[in-house]
């Protein structure tokens, strides 16, 4: 899990080679990931589902705000977008259900979810789905902790004043001042 400071209770990229190993692993996956979308391979609710479990993990303002306007985009429902943001998957779709605990389970085991959790991933959906969800992931990871990271730098170079300063599921309320 990524390290966390006093009163910046989200996860952040601990090192410049941690944040460089999942910008190498994004580019890698580039291609990938354009094919993922132009086939159409995840629909695009869930890839928002997606996206919302894994930025209620992490807790990215930024990522929360766009991924919940793109999720309303997409038809997904406010009551089921609060539940993603807040660590439930209650009201997805039973045939999206695995693939978001399996994401709310790679962000919280800082993407190193058990080999049966991935194994159960490709029983459900098939090795190329598992490929372009754990593509997704990945990207949404460094995404969320490159966001984390600069709410980070700003909440400690305005000593506490502004930036992010705790994480909703952490027990508290978010809040920026800024």
């Amino acid at each position: 899990m990524g390290s966390t400071k006093e009163g910046f209770g989200k996860r952040k990229y601990r090192s410049v080679r941690e944040f460089l190993a999942d910008v190498w692993s994004v580019l890698r996956s580039f291609p990938g990931m354009v094919r993922i979308l132009r086939r159409r391979t995840l629909p695009r609710a869930f890839r928002e589902r997606l996206m919302l479990a894994v930025t209620g993990v992490y807790g990215c303002r930024m990522c929360s705000w766009a991924h919940t306007r793109e999720a309303f985009r997409s038809g997904v429902d406010r009551n089921e977008i609060t539940a993603l943001l807040s660590g439930t998957a209650d009201d997805c779709p039973p045939d999206e259900a695995v693939g978001v605990l399996y994401a709310q389970h790679w962000a919280d085991s800082d993407a190193h979810p058990t080999p049966e959790a991935a194994k159960r991933l490709v029983d459900s959906y098939g090795p190329e789905k598992a490929r372009a969800i754990n593509i997704m992931l990945r990207m949404m990871r460094a995404g969320n902790l490159t966001g984390n990271t600069w709410d980070y730098i700003l909440y400690r170079a305005s000593f506490g004043r502004l930036g992010m300063q705790q994480h909703p599921r952490a027990g508290g309320a978010a809040s920026t001042t800024d």
